[in-house]
């Protein structure tokens, strides 16, 4: 797996540089090409930014030209949030991630292109890429910080690549409950509820049991949850106790 290139085309500040660094490095790209940077290279105010990311800014190749920048790609993205009057395919982040995903493991080279700050790449950036990539930002302000729009492919590279499920349930040193200890807290509850007289009318008691029963088994109670449960409850009946003494 070959993982794609992000390269800065003309960027104007050191910090900029240098969240764009930290960026790629907390989703685990490191390839780094820098194009005519306007205040020249290295910079300072990059690596002060980079933050721990200093071996993106160490390793990054200068380049004078986009031409020698891109002249080993295989297949090139620019990212543009306007649009430029040419006939080029338009994908998500999270497309063209997963393009570039497809072809790194296929041994070819990617690039990523990013402009820079004041105006985003210009036309004759654009001509030399294979595909657009736009984000969809608000309309009415589609403008993005070099570092954020960084940060955003680099998360879609490394989120189709990291196998995390899209939801995962903490339990804390618990486990879930059995299903009999569900039931068992079920019981509780109906002794506790019929003893307090909640199940009436008669004719309603099954079907509030049954709402009752239904209502457990749908929470996907812990362990100490219904521990706690019991507790409550035996605590209750204790005070009623003693209020009735």
């Amino acid at each position: 797996m070959i993982p794609p290139v992000f390269i800065l085309v003309r960027p104007q500040m050191g910090e900029n540089i240098g969240a764009a660094a930290r960026a790629m490095l907390n989703f685990g790209l490191e390839r780094m090409r820098v194009v005519g940077p306007r205040d020249g290279w290295p910079n300072p105010k990059a690596v002060a930014m980079a933050s721990g990311a200093g071996r993106v800014l160490d390793q990054a190749g200068l380049f004078a030209d986009l031409a020698g920048a891109v002249a080993d790609c295989d297949f090139v993205f620019a990212t543009t949030a306007r649009g430029r009057e040419l006939v080029k395919e338009v994908v998500t982040p999270e497309r063209a991630m997963a393009m570039a995903r497809a072809m790194g493991a296929e041994g070819k080279r990617v690039g990523v292109l990013f402009g820079p700050e004041r105006a985003g790449l210009e036309n004759d950036d654009i001509v030399r890429a294979n595909a657009i990539v736009t984000v969809p930002v608000n309309p009415e302000f589609p403008s993005l910080n070099l570092g954020q729009c960084v940060l955003l492919l680099g998360y879609e590279w490394q989120r189709q690549g990291a196998g995390v499920p899209p939801s995962v349930m903490e339990l804390a040193r618990t486990d879930f409950a059995s299903r009999e200890e569900v039931e068992r807290l079920g019981d509780h509850f109906e002794e506790r509820l019929m003893a307090a007289g909640f199940f009436f009318p008669e004719t309603k008691v099954e079907g509030m049991k049954a709402n009752l029963r239904n209502m457990w088994g749908r929470l996907g109670l812990t362990r100490a949850e219904v521990q706690t449960f019991h507790g409550m409850l035996r605590q209750i009946a204790f005070k009623l106790k003693k209020q009735g003494e």
